[in-house]
């Protein structure tokens, strides 16, 4: 691993290391160009993000790196915070239709379906609330921290928690039907991919570079598949964390980027590895135009095709700037940085279109779209809908 990228994996680590707040540069030296965040480029922008309603969801992702990210569901998007807030927000005029506040620390959400709205806590506690007025359902513990999105269907919740442990749920009680346990490496990224439901099957990524598929009802292993191998002599050198959130196309691939491994489309009813590149990302995937797009560990923007082993184009202006997951939508990706940008880049060819700043704390979660407006919730709380126009 060469000098920047050993850095840039100190950087990730140290929220885990230290419990502080993260700031991606606070250890780096200002005198060492090869680590600096790139200073913005000017370019002529085609077209304008517009600020349709912003919402302040409490104190946002908190000090401990977490990345609650928001949920859609029907016209109503659903934001949390670190310090208890869940509101339910129409997505067309920003009305808050209910709130609810909880006692314990939020660190990991959102998660809707099947009436319910989830997050988990730092508690080791799951916790469903009813979708149309905020009213708590259940509430039961987990094996231990959850920081992803719990994944729900009309009959089964699924969460999963940073000691390695996938729990499968009753929708109705809370009551836990069963448990899948994967080993965890004895370093990693402080985060987990949220699992993923689809028809009776769960899809779970982990730590030590495993993707798995199980029965819905009762945990039964399907298949599993190794994205990546440890390799090298130290344990910041074998980290080959998945901890961005899982991605099937319409062709039926499980897009899976992991950390200093590989970014692999998986078939999701086999487990076969279909198409797979060396990349290093923490950050989900997702696709558009016949492209994958991925932000790798330094913030360099990619578009690949499955099945070619090159590029379709790269964009490495933000290089360093601590880039979130890519969100394509319309003609577009979107992408956050840490200083609270959001840029957008044409899925064409990568090149800048838009910009439009709204968190001086930076933007951590994935972000959601419908349409032409993109939901954007900053690291300091603010849930914002832009319109493209």
């Amino acid at each position: 691993m060469n000098k920047s990228l050993r850095l840039i994996s100190l950087s990730l680590l140290l929220p885990l290391l230290s419990g502080c707040g993260w700031n991606p540069f606070a250890f780096m030296s200002p005198n060492s160009d090869e680590v600096k965040p790139a200073d913005l480029v000017n370019f002529d922008e085609e077209v304008s993000l517009r600020r349709q309603w912003s919402v302040s969801i409490g104190k946002g992702q908190g000090k401990k790196y977490n990345r609650i990210k928001p949920a859609i569901d029907g016209d109503v998007i659903y934001a949390a915070s670190s310090n208890g807030n869940i509101y339910a927000i129409n997505i067309e005029s920003g009305n808050t239709l209910w709130r609810t506040r909880l006692e314990d620390e939020i660190t990991g959400g959102v998660g809707v379906g099947g009436d319910l709205v989830l997050v988990g806590t730092l508690n080791s506690s799951l916790i469903a609330m009813d979708a149309d007025s905020g009213e708590i359902v259940w509430e039961t513990a987990v094996s231990s921290e959850v920081l992803s999105a719990p994944a729900v269907n009309n009959r089964v919740v699924v969460a999963q928690a940073v000691d390695g442990k996938l729990s499968g749920h009753d929708a109705e009680t809370g009551e836990q039907l069963w448990i899948y346990e994967n080993t965890v490496p004895a370093l990693s990224l402080r985060g987990t991919s949220s699992p993923l439901i689809i028809e009776n099957f769960v899809l779970a990524a982990f730590g030590n570079g495993s993707v798995v598929s199980l029965a819905t009802d009762n945990g039964t292993l399907r298949w599993e598949e190794r994205v990546a191998i440890p390799t090298g002599t130290s344990e910041i050198d074998r980290m080959v964390d998945i901890d961005g959130d899982l991605f099937v196309t319409d062709q039926g691939l499980l897009l899976v980027p992991s950390f200093q491994g590989y970014l692999a489309a998986i078939d999701v009813v086999t487990g076969q590895t279909r198409w797979r590149v060396q990349e290093s990302s923490a950050n989900g995937a997702s696709s558009g135009f016949g492209n994958i797009y991925i932000s790798d560990e330094r913030g360099h923007v990619k578009a690949y095709r499955s099945g070619e082993d090159d590029a379709v184009w790269v964009n490495d202006q933000l290089d360093l700037r601590n880039v979130s997951a890519p969100e394509s939508f319309s003609n577009y990706v979107a992408v956050g940085d840490f200083e609270g940008y959001v840029h957008l880049l044409s899925q064409v060819d990568g090149r800048f279109v838009g910009r439009t700043r709204v968190d001086n704390d930076g933007v951590r979660a994935s972000m959601q779209s419908r349409g032409n407006t993109l939901y954007v919730y900053g690291n300091g709380g603010n849930l914002t809908a832009l319109t493209v126009q």
